[in-house]
Protein backbone atom coordinates (compact mmCIF):
# COMPACT_ATOMS: atom_id res chain seq x y z
CA UNK A 1 0.00 0.00 0.00
CA UNK A 2 2.86 2.62 0.97
CA UNK A 3 4.33 1.89 -2.59
CA UNK A 4 0.64 2.39 -4.60
CA UNK A 5 0.24 5.50 -2.34
CA UNK A 6 4.14 7.03 -3.24
CA UNK A 7 3.13 6.55 -6.94
CA UNK A 8 -0.66 7.83 -6.54
CA UNK A 9 1.08 11.20 -4.61
CA UNK A 10 4.45 11.45 -6.82
CA UNK A 11 1.66 11.40 -9.65
CA UNK A 12 -0.92 14.16 -8.29
CA UNK A 13 2.07 16.24 -7.10
CA UNK A 14 3.89 16.43 -10.28
CA UNK A 15 0.42 17.43 -12.40
CA UNK A 16 1.10 20.59 -9.10
CA UNK A 17 4.15 21.41 -10.56
CA UNK A 18 5.48 20.53 -6.79
CA UNK A 19 8.61 18.39 -6.01
CA UNK A 20 7.97 14.76 -5.55
CA UNK A 21 9.68 13.30 -2.68
CA UNK A 22 12.07 10.87 -3.19
CA UNK A 23 10.88 7.40 -1.14
CA UNK A 24 13.81 6.23 0.91
CA UNK A 25 15.52 9.70 0.84
CA UNK A 26 16.75 9.78 4.54
CA UNK A 27 18.91 13.06 6.05
CA UNK A 28 22.31 11.18 5.87
CA UNK A 29 25.38 13.49 5.46
CA UNK A 30 25.11 15.01 2.58
CA UNK A 31 27.16 13.37 -0.86
CA UNK A 32 29.79 14.60 -2.49
CA UNK A 33 28.03 13.54 -6.03
CA UNK A 34 26.20 16.81 -7.69
CA UNK A 35 25.73 17.65 -11.25
CA UNK A 36 24.89 20.62 -13.44
CA UNK A 37 23.21 21.29 -16.45
CA UNK A 38 25.81 22.57 -18.97
CA UNK A 39 23.67 21.60 -22.10
CA UNK A 40 23.75 25.49 -23.13
CA UNK A 41 27.66 26.30 -22.12
CA UNK A 42 28.42 23.22 -24.08
CA UNK A 43 26.51 24.74 -27.12
CA UNK A 44 24.37 21.30 -27.72
CA UNK A 45 20.78 22.65 -28.87
CA UNK A 46 18.86 19.19 -29.58
CA UNK A 47 14.86 18.46 -29.43
CA UNK A 48 13.75 15.09 -29.70
CA UNK A 49 10.82 14.53 -31.97
CA UNK A 50 7.99 12.07 -31.62
CA UNK A 51 7.39 12.85 -35.24
CA UNK A 52 3.35 13.62 -34.02
CA UNK A 53 1.31 16.49 -32.77
CA UNK A 54 1.02 14.46 -29.60
CA UNK A 55 1.96 11.42 -28.26
CA UNK A 56 -0.35 8.39 -29.49
CA UNK A 57 1.50 4.98 -30.44
CA UNK A 58 3.49 2.91 -28.67
CA UNK A 59 6.22 3.87 -31.68
CA UNK A 60 6.18 7.17 -30.25
CA UNK A 61 6.68 6.42 -26.31
CA UNK A 62 9.35 4.36 -26.50
CA UNK A 63 11.89 7.50 -27.37
CA UNK A 64 15.63 7.13 -28.57
CA UNK A 65 18.60 6.89 -27.76
CA UNK A 66 22.41 8.47 -27.57
CA UNK A 67 25.88 7.52 -27.99
CA UNK A 68 29.43 8.27 -26.42
CA UNK A 69 32.20 7.34 -28.97
CA UNK A 70 35.20 8.69 -30.36
CA UNK A 71 34.68 8.78 -34.12
CA UNK A 72 37.48 11.03 -35.20
CA UNK A 73 40.37 9.43 -32.92
CA UNK A 74 41.45 12.63 -31.07
CA UNK A 75 40.80 11.07 -27.44
CA UNK A 76 37.89 12.82 -26.91
CA UNK A 77 34.35 11.08 -26.39
CA UNK A 78 32.08 12.74 -29.30
CA UNK A 79 28.22 12.81 -28.89
CA UNK A 80 25.56 11.10 -31.37
CA UNK A 81 21.42 11.96 -30.46
CA UNK A 82 18.99 10.07 -31.79
CA UNK A 83 15.47 11.47 -32.80
CA UNK A 84 12.08 10.29 -34.44
CA UNK A 85 10.45 12.19 -37.56
CA UNK A 86 7.09 12.62 -39.00
CA UNK A 87 6.11 9.79 -41.09
CA UNK A 88 3.73 9.30 -43.66
CA UNK A 89 0.37 10.16 -41.67
CA UNK A 90 -1.44 6.96 -41.20
CA UNK A 91 1.66 6.04 -38.86
CA UNK A 92 0.83 8.65 -36.41
CA UNK A 93 -2.83 8.87 -34.21
CA UNK A 94 -2.43 12.67 -34.74
CA UNK A 95 0.26 13.72 -37.46
CA UNK A 96 1.55 16.89 -37.80
CA UNK A 97 -0.45 19.24 -39.88
CA UNK A 98 2.53 21.51 -41.30
CA UNK A 99 5.71 19.12 -41.47
CA UNK A 100 8.53 20.82 -40.56
CA UNK A 101 11.57 21.64 -42.94
CA UNK A 102 14.00 20.16 -42.73
CA UNK A 103 12.52 17.00 -40.48
CA UNK A 104 14.01 16.24 -36.82
CA UNK A 105 16.82 14.14 -37.21
CA UNK A 106 19.93 12.45 -35.59
CA UNK A 107 22.59 15.05 -34.82
CA UNK A 108 26.62 14.50 -34.37
CA UNK A 109 28.40 16.77 -31.93
CA UNK A 110 31.97 16.57 -32.15
CA UNK A 111 34.10 17.58 -28.56
CA UNK A 112 35.85 20.43 -29.01
CA UNK A 113 38.18 19.76 -26.06
CA UNK A 114 36.73 23.13 -23.72
CA UNK A 115 33.86 21.41 -22.91
CA UNK A 116 32.04 22.85 -25.83
CA UNK A 117 30.60 21.01 -28.69
CA UNK A 118 30.03 21.97 -32.45
CA UNK A 119 27.18 19.80 -34.43
CA UNK A 120 28.87 18.33 -37.86
CA UNK A 121 26.44 16.17 -38.78
CA UNK A 122 25.86 17.06 -42.64
CA UNK A 123 29.60 17.28 -42.54
CA UNK A 124 29.96 13.76 -41.16
CA UNK A 125 26.74 12.16 -43.28
CA UNK A 126 25.38 10.78 -40.37
CA UNK A 127 21.83 11.88 -40.92
CA UNK A 128 19.39 9.05 -41.98
CA UNK A 129 15.93 8.78 -43.11
CA UNK A 130 14.83 6.96 -40.74
CA UNK A 131 12.58 6.72 -37.39
CA UNK A 132 15.93 6.35 -35.26
CA UNK A 133 15.61 4.79 -32.00
CA UNK A 134 19.07 3.27 -30.97
CA UNK A 135 22.30 3.24 -31.32
CA UNK A 136 25.32 1.35 -30.80
CA UNK A 137 29.18 1.63 -32.11
CA UNK A 138 32.41 -0.86 -32.98
CA UNK A 139 34.70 -0.49 -35.27
CA UNK A 140 33.54 -3.77 -37.21
CA UNK A 141 36.46 -3.94 -39.74
CA UNK A 142 39.50 -3.48 -37.30
CA UNK A 143 40.71 0.13 -39.45
CA UNK A 144 41.08 1.51 -36.05
CA UNK A 145 38.10 3.93 -36.44
CA UNK A 146 34.70 2.76 -35.23
CA UNK A 147 31.83 2.68 -36.81
CA UNK A 148 28.26 3.25 -36.41
CA UNK A 149 24.43 1.10 -36.28
CA UNK A 150 21.17 3.52 -35.94
CA UNK A 151 18.48 1.07 -35.53
CA UNK A 152 14.82 2.04 -36.11
CA UNK A 153 11.44 1.31 -37.60
CA UNK A 154 11.23 -0.43 -40.86
CA UNK A 155 15.06 -0.62 -41.38
CA UNK A 156 18.99 -0.46 -39.59
CA UNK A 157 21.57 1.49 -40.93
CA UNK A 158 25.27 0.74 -40.57
CA UNK A 159 27.17 3.46 -41.05
CA UNK A 160 31.35 2.85 -42.13
CA UNK A 161 33.73 5.41 -40.52
CA UNK A 162 35.96 6.77 -43.62
CA UNK A 163 38.77 7.99 -41.22
CA UNK A 164 38.39 11.11 -42.10
CA UNK A 165 35.18 12.79 -40.40
CA UNK A 166 32.61 11.28 -42.60
CA UNK A 167 31.00 8.46 -42.98
CA UNK A 168 29.48 6.06 -45.89
CA UNK A 169 25.81 4.01 -45.75
CA UNK A 170 27.54 0.60 -46.13
CA UNK A 171 24.09 -1.43 -44.67
CA UNK A 172 23.62 -3.33 -48.06
CA UNK A 173 26.90 -4.00 -49.21
CA UNK A 174 27.67 -5.73 -45.32
CA UNK A 175 25.05 -8.19 -45.52
CA UNK A 176 22.74 -6.24 -42.99
CA UNK A 177 18.96 -6.57 -43.35
CA UNK A 178 16.87 -6.45 -40.72
CA UNK A 179 13.22 -5.67 -41.15
CA UNK A 180 10.42 -4.43 -39.21
CA UNK A 181 10.84 -2.69 -36.14
CA UNK A 182 14.48 -3.07 -34.99
CA UNK A 183 15.40 -1.52 -30.93
CA UNK A 184 18.69 -2.03 -29.18
CA UNK A 185 21.47 -4.14 -30.49
CA UNK A 186 24.99 -5.08 -29.34
CA UNK A 187 28.27 -6.11 -30.99
CA UNK A 188 29.84 -8.82 -29.09
CA UNK A 189 32.74 -11.48 -30.29
CA UNK A 190 30.83 -14.33 -29.70
CA UNK A 191 33.21 -17.19 -31.63
CA UNK A 192 36.53 -15.24 -30.89
CA UNK A 193 37.09 -15.16 -33.92
CA UNK A 194 38.79 -10.88 -33.91
CA UNK A 195 36.29 -9.61 -35.50
CA UNK A 196 33.07 -8.02 -33.88
CA UNK A 197 29.32 -9.67 -34.57
CA UNK A 198 26.30 -7.73 -34.63
CA UNK A 199 23.05 -8.25 -32.23
CA UNK A 200 20.18 -6.89 -33.22
CA UNK A 201 16.93 -6.47 -30.99
CA UNK A 202 13.76 -6.52 -32.20
CA UNK A 203 10.26 -5.35 -30.16
CA UNK A 204 7.02 -6.11 -31.70
CA UNK A 205 5.15 -6.31 -34.71
CA UNK A 206 3.37 -2.88 -35.05
CA UNK A 207 0.32 -2.57 -36.76
CA UNK A 208 -0.17 1.23 -36.48
CA UNK A 209 -4.09 0.89 -37.70
CA UNK A 210 -4.76 -1.30 -34.44
CA UNK A 211 -6.77 1.35 -32.33
CA UNK A 212 -8.42 -1.25 -29.89
CA UNK A 213 -7.53 -0.05 -26.50
CA UNK A 214 -8.80 1.64 -22.88
CA UNK A 215 -8.95 5.05 -23.24
CA UNK A 216 -7.05 5.47 -20.05
CA UNK A 217 -4.10 3.35 -21.95
CA UNK A 218 -3.67 6.37 -24.12
CA UNK A 219 -2.61 3.88 -26.68
CA UNK A 220 -2.33 -0.29 -27.09
CA UNK A 221 0.78 -1.42 -25.63
CA UNK A 222 2.99 -4.02 -25.68
CA UNK A 223 0.65 -7.11 -25.75
CA UNK A 224 -1.01 -5.97 -27.97
CA UNK A 225 0.91 -6.28 -30.82
CA UNK A 226 2.43 -10.17 -31.73
CA UNK A 227 6.01 -10.28 -30.69
CA UNK A 228 8.96 -10.85 -32.75
CA UNK A 229 12.19 -12.39 -32.89
CA UNK A 230 16.03 -11.10 -32.71
CA UNK A 231 18.90 -11.40 -34.97
CA UNK A 232 22.36 -12.19 -34.94
CA UNK A 233 25.00 -11.20 -37.59
CA UNK A 234 28.57 -13.57 -38.14
CA UNK A 235 31.06 -10.47 -39.00
CA UNK A 236 32.87 -12.35 -42.07
CA UNK A 237 36.34 -10.61 -41.22
CA UNK A 238 36.06 -9.16 -44.93
CA UNK A 239 33.40 -6.39 -44.51
CA UNK A 240 30.63 -8.14 -44.51
CA UNK A 241 28.02 -10.33 -42.29
CA UNK A 242 26.13 -13.69 -42.58
CA UNK A 243 22.49 -14.01 -40.51
CA UNK A 244 23.01 -16.84 -38.20
CA UNK A 245 20.21 -16.12 -36.60
CA UNK A 246 18.18 -19.81 -37.07
CA UNK A 247 21.55 -21.63 -36.59
CA UNK A 248 22.70 -20.01 -34.00
CA UNK A 249 19.51 -20.49 -31.75
CA UNK A 250 18.57 -16.85 -31.70
CA UNK A 251 15.83 -17.14 -33.75
CA UNK A 252 13.39 -19.73 -31.78
CA UNK A 253 12.85 -16.74 -29.36
CA UNK A 254 10.00 -14.88 -29.52
CA UNK A 255 9.95 -12.03 -27.57
CA UNK A 256 9.58 -8.09 -26.84
CA UNK A 257 13.13 -6.72 -26.54
CA UNK A 258 14.05 -3.36 -24.71
CA UNK A 259 17.61 -3.31 -23.83
CA UNK A 260 20.23 -5.47 -24.88
CA UNK A 261 23.63 -5.99 -23.57
CA UNK A 262 26.20 -8.28 -23.97
CA UNK A 263 29.41 -9.76 -21.78
CA UNK A 264 30.76 -12.85 -19.62
CA UNK A 265 28.88 -13.13 -16.78
CA UNK A 266 29.99 -16.72 -16.06
CA UNK A 267 34.10 -16.35 -16.74
CA UNK A 268 34.41 -18.85 -19.18
CA UNK A 269 35.62 -16.46 -21.53
CA UNK A 270 33.27 -16.32 -23.93
CA UNK A 271 30.47 -13.71 -24.08
CA UNK A 272 26.47 -14.36 -23.41
CA UNK A 273 23.94 -12.08 -24.55
CA UNK A 274 21.23 -10.52 -22.13
CA UNK A 275 17.59 -9.43 -23.77
CA UNK A 276 15.25 -7.08 -21.67
CA UNK A 277 12.04 -7.48 -22.65
CA UNK A 278 8.69 -5.21 -22.27
CA UNK A 279 6.40 -7.40 -20.79
CA UNK A 280 7.72 -10.53 -21.80
CA UNK A 281 10.08 -12.61 -19.44
CA UNK A 282 13.71 -11.75 -20.38
CA UNK A 283 16.25 -13.98 -22.25
CA UNK A 284 19.98 -14.48 -21.26
CA UNK A 285 21.89 -16.56 -24.24
CA UNK A 286 24.48 -18.63 -22.82
CA UNK A 287 27.49 -19.01 -25.53
CA UNK A 288 27.77 -22.56 -26.25
CA UNK A 289 31.07 -21.94 -27.75
CA UNK A 290 30.51 -23.84 -30.87
CA UNK A 291 28.58 -20.88 -32.45
CA UNK A 292 25.53 -21.35 -30.45
CA UNK A 293 23.34 -20.17 -28.04
CA UNK A 294 21.27 -21.60 -25.12
CA UNK A 295 18.61 -19.26 -23.26
CA UNK A 296 18.83 -20.13 -19.58
CA UNK A 297 17.68 -17.22 -17.95
CA UNK A 298 14.76 -18.69 -15.80
CA UNK A 299 17.34 -21.39 -14.20
CA UNK A 300 19.85 -18.43 -14.12
CA UNK A 301 16.95 -16.36 -11.94
CA UNK A 302 16.96 -13.46 -14.67
CA UNK A 303 14.19 -13.80 -16.63
CA UNK A 304 10.57 -12.50 -14.28
CA UNK A 305 10.87 -9.89 -11.39
CA UNK A 306 10.78 -9.97 -8.04
CA UNK A 307 7.30 -11.17 -7.48
CA UNK A 308 7.67 -13.88 -10.85
CA UNK A 309 6.17 -11.01 -12.82
CA UNK A 310 7.18 -10.40 -16.74
CA UNK A 311 7.82 -6.51 -15.41
CA UNK A 312 8.44 -3.77 -18.42
CA UNK A 313 12.35 -4.45 -18.18
CA UNK A 314 14.25 -1.42 -20.00
CA UNK A 315 17.53 -0.83 -19.20
CA UNK A 316 20.25 -3.42 -18.92
CA UNK A 317 23.89 -2.99 -17.47
CA UNK A 318 26.54 -5.81 -16.30
CA UNK A 319 28.97 -4.90 -13.76
CA UNK A 320 30.79 -5.83 -10.96
CA UNK A 321 28.47 -3.85 -8.36
CA UNK A 322 28.70 -5.69 -5.22
CA UNK A 323 32.79 -5.87 -5.64
CA UNK A 324 32.69 -9.79 -5.86
CA UNK A 325 34.99 -9.74 -9.24
CA UNK A 326 31.85 -11.49 -10.60
CA UNK A 327 29.50 -9.54 -13.04
CA UNK A 328 26.11 -8.70 -11.54
CA UNK A 329 23.15 -7.42 -13.39
CA UNK A 330 21.26 -4.29 -13.20
CA UNK A 331 17.87 -3.53 -14.90
CA UNK A 332 15.90 -0.61 -15.40
CA UNK A 333 12.07 -1.28 -15.71
CA UNK A 334 8.76 0.22 -14.90
CA UNK A 335 8.49 -1.09 -11.25
CA UNK A 336 11.35 -1.58 -8.98
CA UNK A 337 14.59 -2.29 -11.41
CA UNK A 338 16.15 -4.80 -10.26
CA UNK A 339 19.83 -5.52 -8.53
CA UNK A 340 20.97 -9.06 -9.45
CA UNK A 341 24.04 -10.61 -7.63
CA UNK A 342 26.15 -13.01 -9.75
CA UNK A 343 26.22 -15.92 -7.28
CA UNK A 344 29.14 -17.24 -9.13
CA UNK A 345 27.24 -20.84 -10.07
CA UNK A 346 25.82 -19.71 -13.35
CA UNK A 347 23.12 -17.80 -11.74
CA UNK A 348 21.73 -14.68 -9.92
CA UNK A 349 20.09 -13.68 -6.35
CA UNK A 350 18.07 -10.88 -6.50
CA UNK A 351 19.07 -8.46 -3.76
CA UNK A 352 17.43 -4.98 -5.28
CA UNK A 353 15.22 -4.83 -1.96
CA UNK A 354 18.06 -5.37 0.38
CA UNK A 355 20.47 -3.03 -1.64
CA UNK A 356 17.88 -0.05 -1.02
CA UNK A 357 17.18 0.39 -5.14
CA UNK A 358 13.67 -0.93 -5.38
CA UNK A 359 12.33 0.97 -2.57
CA UNK A 360 13.53 4.06 -3.69
CA UNK A 361 12.40 3.06 -7.47
CA UNK A 362 8.89 2.45 -6.73
CA UNK A 363 7.32 5.61 -7.43
CA UNK A 364 9.11 5.81 -10.95
CA UNK A 365 9.45 4.07 -14.67
CA UNK A 366 12.82 3.88 -14.90
CA UNK A 367 14.98 4.01 -18.52
CA UNK A 368 18.21 5.30 -19.20
CA UNK A 369 21.12 4.00 -16.68
CA UNK A 370 24.48 3.96 -15.71
CA UNK A 371 26.48 2.03 -13.13
CA UNK A 372 29.88 4.42 -12.52
CA UNK A 373 31.65 5.41 -9.70
CA UNK A 374 30.73 9.08 -9.66
CA UNK A 375 32.53 10.71 -6.84
CA UNK A 376 35.96 7.93 -7.42
CA UNK A 377 36.02 6.20 -3.66
CA UNK A 378 36.37 3.46 -5.23
CA UNK A 379 32.50 1.95 -5.04
CA UNK A 380 29.89 1.81 -7.94
CA UNK A 381 27.38 4.41 -7.79
CA UNK A 382 24.08 3.88 -10.09
CA UNK A 383 21.95 6.98 -11.74
CA UNK A 384 18.66 6.34 -13.17
CA UNK A 385 16.39 8.75 -15.26
CA UNK A 386 12.89 8.18 -14.97
CA UNK A 387 9.71 9.78 -17.12
CA UNK A 388 5.63 8.68 -17.86
CA UNK A 389 5.44 5.35 -19.25
CA UNK A 390 2.41 6.00 -21.77
CA UNK A 391 1.27 9.32 -20.73
CA UNK A 392 4.19 12.70 -20.95
CA UNK A 393 4.32 12.56 -17.16
CA UNK A 394 8.16 14.41 -16.05
CA UNK A 395 9.95 12.65 -13.50
CA UNK A 396 12.76 13.88 -11.07
CA UNK A 397 15.83 11.31 -12.00
CA UNK A 398 17.77 9.73 -9.48
CA UNK A 399 21.44 9.02 -8.24
CA UNK A 400 22.46 6.41 -5.74
CA UNK A 401 26.21 6.49 -3.93
CA UNK A 402 27.41 3.12 -3.18
CA UNK A 403 28.24 2.74 0.30
CA UNK A 404 29.96 -1.22 0.25
CA UNK A 405 28.41 -4.70 0.24
CA UNK A 406 25.96 -4.47 -2.67
CA UNK A 407 24.25 -1.48 -1.14
CA UNK A 408 23.39 1.85 -1.79
CA UNK A 409 21.54 4.99 -0.41
CA UNK A 410 19.62 7.73 -2.37
CA UNK A 411 21.69 10.68 -2.89
CA UNK A 412 19.36 11.85 -5.61
CA UNK A 413 18.05 15.15 -3.48
CA UNK A 414 20.88 16.92 -3.41
CA UNK A 415 23.35 15.45 -6.59
CA UNK A 416 21.86 19.19 -8.15
CA UNK A 417 19.10 20.68 -9.33
CA UNK A 418 19.10 19.34 -12.98
CA UNK A 419 18.67 15.72 -11.11
CA UNK A 420 15.78 17.03 -9.83
CA UNK A 421 13.97 18.49 -12.83
CA UNK A 422 11.24 16.62 -13.74
CA UNK A 423 11.62 15.27 -17.40
CA UNK A 424 10.05 12.47 -19.46
CA UNK A 425 13.50 10.65 -20.08
CA UNK A 426 14.01 7.55 -22.16
CA UNK A 427 17.37 6.99 -23.46
CA UNK A 428 20.77 7.60 -21.64
CA UNK A 429 24.40 7.60 -22.36
CA UNK A 430 27.83 8.06 -19.95
CA UNK A 431 31.65 9.56 -20.30
CA UNK A 432 33.99 12.05 -19.00
CA UNK A 433 33.74 14.23 -22.13
CA UNK A 434 36.31 16.55 -20.09
CA UNK A 435 39.13 13.47 -19.51
CA UNK A 436 39.25 14.98 -15.77
CA UNK A 437 38.06 11.68 -13.80
CA UNK A 438 34.62 12.54 -13.35
CA UNK A 439 31.72 10.86 -15.48
CA UNK A 440 28.99 13.17 -17.07
CA UNK A 441 25.89 11.74 -18.58
CA UNK A 442 23.56 12.83 -21.58
CA UNK A 443 19.59 11.88 -21.33
CA UNK A 444 17.50 12.05 -24.40
CA UNK A 445 14.19 13.25 -23.03
CA UNK A 446 10.55 12.46 -25.02
CA UNK A 447 9.88 14.78 -27.38
CA UNK A 448 11.72 17.98 -25.31
CA UNK A 449 14.98 19.09 -25.22
CA UNK A 450 18.02 16.89 -24.37
CA UNK A 451 20.19 17.52 -21.44
CA UNK A 452 23.71 17.27 -20.39
CA UNK A 453 24.59 16.53 -16.80
CA UNK A 454 27.80 17.88 -16.05
CA UNK A 455 29.94 16.21 -12.74
CA UNK A 456 30.93 18.44 -10.89
CA UNK A 457 31.36 16.28 -7.56
CA UNK A 458 33.62 17.56 -5.12
CA UNK A 459 36.02 15.65 -2.80
CA UNK A 460 36.68 13.19 -4.84
CA UNK A 461 39.12 10.83 -5.40
CA UNK A 462 41.95 9.95 -7.54
CA UNK A 463 41.00 7.73 -10.52
CA UNK A 464 42.05 5.76 -13.99
CA UNK A 465 40.14 5.62 -17.39
CA UNK A 466 41.65 2.72 -19.84
CA UNK A 467 41.20 2.47 -23.13
CA UNK A 468 41.91 -0.63 -24.73
CA UNK A 469 43.28 -1.53 -28.34
CA UNK A 470 43.23 -4.81 -30.01
CA UNK A 471 45.88 -6.22 -32.03
CA UNK A 472 43.41 -7.52 -34.77
CA UNK A 473 43.91 -5.07 -37.76
CA UNK A 474 42.63 -5.72 -41.93
CA UNK A 475 45.74 -7.36 -42.77
CA UNK A 476 46.92 -9.30 -39.42
CA UNK A 477 43.73 -11.53 -37.79
CA UNK A 478 45.74 -13.04 -35.08
CA UNK A 479 44.85 -10.97 -32.31
CA UNK A 480 41.59 -9.46 -30.32
CA UNK A 481 39.35 -7.26 -31.81
CA UNK A 482 40.40 -3.31 -32.28
CA UNK A 483 37.57 -2.08 -29.66
CA UNK A 484 38.50 -4.79 -27.14
CA UNK A 485 35.07 -5.45 -26.57
CA UNK A 486 34.88 -8.26 -24.71
CA UNK A 487 38.36 -8.29 -22.52
CA UNK A 488 37.77 -8.14 -18.66
CA UNK A 489 39.80 -5.86 -17.13
CA UNK A 490 41.41 -6.04 -13.68
CA UNK A 491 42.78 -2.54 -11.00
CA UNK A 492 44.42 -3.47 -8.27
CA UNK A 493 44.68 0.06 -6.11
CA UNK A 494 45.46 -0.97 -2.67
CA UNK A 495 44.64 2.29 -0.63
CA UNK A 496 43.57 1.96 2.99
CA UNK A 497 42.66 -1.63 2.38
CA UNK A 498 42.45 -1.90 6.31
CA UNK A 499 39.42 0.49 6.58
CA UNK A 500 36.19 -0.66 6.74
CA UNK A 501 34.48 0.72 3.27
CA UNK A 502 31.86 3.56 4.22
CA UNK A 503 31.59 4.39 0.86
CA UNK A 504 33.09 7.43 1.17
CA UNK A 505 36.64 9.05 -0.46
CA UNK A 506 39.94 6.89 0.75
CA UNK A 507 38.41 3.44 0.53
CA UNK A 508 38.39 1.76 -2.24
CA UNK A 509 38.41 -2.25 -2.78
CA UNK A 510 41.43 -3.27 -3.06
CA UNK A 511 40.43 -5.45 -6.46
CA UNK A 512 38.26 -3.83 -9.08
CA UNK A 513 36.89 -5.65 -12.28
CA UNK A 514 35.09 -4.60 -15.68
CA UNK A 515 34.65 -5.55 -18.73
CA UNK A 516 34.60 -3.75 -21.89
CA UNK A 517 30.82 -4.25 -23.53
CA UNK A 518 29.32 -2.20 -26.34
CA UNK A 519 25.61 -1.20 -25.52
CA UNK A 520 24.82 -0.78 -22.06
CA UNK A 521 21.52 0.79 -21.00
CA UNK A 522 18.64 1.69 -22.47
CA UNK A 523 18.74 2.05 -26.57
CA UNK A 524 22.65 3.90 -25.67
CA UNK A 525 25.92 3.31 -25.53
CA UNK A 526 28.61 4.55 -23.24
CA UNK A 527 32.23 5.71 -23.60
CA UNK A 528 34.41 2.36 -24.45
CA UNK A 529 36.88 4.14 -22.28
CA UNK A 530 36.86 1.73 -18.71
CA UNK A 531 36.48 3.93 -15.54
CA UNK A 532 37.99 3.04 -12.06
CA UNK A 533 37.85 5.49 -8.90
CA UNK A 534 40.40 5.15 -7.12
CA UNK A 535 39.61 6.57 -3.73
CA UNK A 536 43.15 7.80 -1.64
CA UNK A 537 45.29 5.47 -3.44
CA UNK A 538 48.28 7.51 -5.58
CA UNK A 539 49.30 4.72 -8.37
CA UNK A 540 47.95 1.92 -9.25
CA UNK A 541 49.64 -1.71 -8.36
CA UNK A 542 48.75 -3.27 -11.21
CA UNK A 543 46.63 -3.89 -14.12
CA UNK A 544 45.57 -6.92 -15.70
CA UNK A 545 44.04 -7.21 -19.17
CA UNK A 546 42.30 -10.94 -19.86
CA UNK A 547 42.14 -10.15 -23.82
CA UNK A 548 39.33 -12.23 -25.66
CA UNK A 549 42.18 -13.32 -27.74
CA UNK A 550 42.90 -15.64 -24.93
CA UNK A 551 46.09 -13.79 -24.01
CA UNK A 552 46.80 -11.92 -20.69
CA UNK A 553 48.39 -8.58 -19.85
CA UNK A 554 49.61 -7.76 -16.65
CA UNK A 555 51.24 -3.69 -16.19
CA UNK A 556 52.69 -2.97 -12.63
CA UNK A 557 53.01 0.66 -10.89
CA UNK A 558 50.80 3.07 -12.99
CA UNK A 559 50.03 6.47 -12.36
CA UNK A 560 46.76 7.94 -11.17
CA UNK A 561 44.35 10.41 -12.54
CA UNK A 562 45.11 9.83 -16.55
CA UNK A 563 43.62 8.16 -19.78
CA UNK A 564 46.05 4.80 -20.11
CA UNK A 565 46.04 3.38 -23.67
CA UNK A 566 46.77 -0.44 -23.18
CA UNK A 567 47.59 -1.96 -26.14
CA UNK A 568 47.21 -5.65 -26.69
CA UNK A 569 51.01 -7.50 -27.35
CA UNK A 570 51.10 -8.94 -30.81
Amino acid sequence: MRLRYLLTIGLATAAMGQPVPHASQTPAAKSTIRFEDATAKAGIDFVHSCGSAQLGSLLEGTGSGCIWFDYNNDGLPDLYLLSGRPLDDSMHPYPLKDKPNPPPHNHLYRNNGDGTFTDVTDQAGVNPDLYSVAVTAADYDNDGYEDLLVTGYGKVVLYHNNGNGTFTDVTAKAGIKVDGWAISSTWLDYDRDGCVDLFVGRYVKFDPKYRNYYAADNYPGPLDYEGETNQLFHNNCDGTFTDVTDKSGIGALVGRTMGVTAADFDGDGWDDIYVANDKTENFLFHNKHDGTFEEIATDAGVAYGQDGEATSSMGPVFADITGSGLLDLWVSDGHYNRLMKNNGKGGFDDIGIVSGLSQANAQYVSWGTGVYDFDNDGLPDIMVFHGGLIHLIPQEHSVFRGVGGGKFEDVSRDAGAVVNTRTVARGACFADYENNGKVDAFVVNLGARGTLLHNISTGTGHWIEIRLQGANTPKDHSGSNRDGIGARVEVWAAGHPDTPTTGVAGTPEERQVAERVASSGYLSQDDGRLHFGLGAAEKVDRIVVHWPSGREQTLENQAVDRVLTIEEPK
